[in-house]
């Protein structure tokens, strides 16, 4: 099969690159910065190009451009290093999810915002013993007139310090089984009673928060999709975030620095290399399955799970090409730390091949 790109889209892709490593050359780290890298100004200029809400339609503000674009773009923006932090997760994930389950009220508040550049987000998911279990979360909302009162914590909510507003999960029916009872709702981070603890990892990275809900008052305007309905629509949001570029190239640079160090004239290096370019090729077939809509429903899955095990071999390979080196501070040994995490951020992978095993494969079940 010839998977060249036509000529306009190799000029995109050379764009891409192009602003990708430009941006990058002012950050510290260049691995992981869908993540860490936040920069309001690059997220201005990532508007400005009309990258932001590529494949949205025009009638609520979005570019009205092809899947492929957006993955040609993207892939560049993360491979490089490009700090895209401010923008990822309302583009990857928050926006996809309005257009599908929020009203025209919420479409028309929010979307022009994400497009523009200028609204930052977070997840408010995970919990304190409710890490890949969002059934078993307990932050409440209590209905209160024409408003939601939500009292609980969220854990390792990536980028919370930095969001200007949270898409939180909440249970609002105590009552119901627990898969049940679960609501959305769009809170804005600078209410009274919010407060956000930036949790620092092994390299020092800030971006995983703990955030507290005493007693928030949200606009019931703002609650997204069915009242107690939220499983579902969790789900399939979870897609928009397991199958994605970002999940197969957050250490590509990393790589790519380190073949010019690796020694091509020992047989096993260079059969290591010939196995790291096959996985990423396998990969990025996966994603693109994903960005062109022709995976079957719930195969993100097995997308997040071939790709952030491929990342970690990455890291692996470049802590060999390293050697010695690779015991002190520096990218290579700040990657092997941080590592671990790409297996576990979006759902375990133990807890994938289960969802794959009982829901893609019809796998029985083993009695309790």
């Amino acid at each position: 099969m010839d998977f060249a790109l036509p000529t306009s889209l190799e000029e995109l892709h050379v764009e891409a690159i192009e602003v990708g490593r430009r941006a990058a050359a002012s950050c510290d780290v260049l691995e992981d910065n869908w993540i860490i890298g936040n920069s309001r100004e690059f997220s201005i200029e990532l508007a400005e190009r009309g990258w932001l809400g590529m494949t949205w339609p025009t009638h609520v503000g979005g570019q009205g451009r092809s899947d492929l674009e957006r993955f040609i773009v993207w892939e560049a923006l993360i491979s490089t290093g490009a700090p895209i932090a401010t923008s990822w997760f309302a583009d990857r994930q928050i926006g996809p999810t309005l257009l599908q389950y929020g009203t025209d009220a919420q479409q028309a508040r929010f979307l022009p915002e994400i497009v523009a550049g200028t609204s930052a987000w977070c997840i408010g998911m995970s919990e304190p013993d409710a890490g890949s279990d969002v059934a078993s979360l307990r932050t409440s909302a209590t209905r209160d007139g024409d408003e939601w009162v939500v009292t609980g914590q969220k854990v390792w909510t990536s980028g919370a310090a930095h969001a200007d507003w949270c898409y939180l999960i909440a249970r609002t029916d105590p009552e119901a089984p627990r898969h049940q009872g679960l609501s959305e709702l769009l809170v804005d981070m600078s209410c009274p009673g919010v407060t956000v603890r930036p949790i620092l990892d092994m390299t020092s990275n800030g971006h995983f928060c703990e955030v507290n809900f005493d007693e928030v008052r949200v606009p019931a305007a703002n609650l997204v999709g069915r009242e107690n309905g939220s499983f579902k629509q969790l789900m399939r949001q979870m897609e928009h975030e397991r199958g994605g570029i970002d999940r197969l190239v957050s250490n590509r640079r990393l790589y790519q620095d380190a073949l010019e160090a690796a020694d091509r004239d020992d047989a096993l290096t260079r059969q290591e290399i010939a196995e790291l370019e096959t996985g990423y090729r396998i990969g990025r077939l996966l994603v693109l399955r994903e960005a062109l809509h022709q995976a079957p429903s719930g195969f993100s899955a097995a997308t997040k799970t071939f790709c952030t095990e491929f990342e970690q071999r990455v890291a692996n390979f470049c802590a060999r090409v390293a050697g010695p080196r690779a015991t002190l501070w520096n990218r290579v040994s700040r990657n092997i730390c941080y590592a671990p995490a790409y297996t576990i951020m979006g759902g375990t992978t133990q807890i994938l091949r289960n969802v794959l095993g009982e829901r893609s494969l019809a796998l029985p079940r083993e009695p309790r």
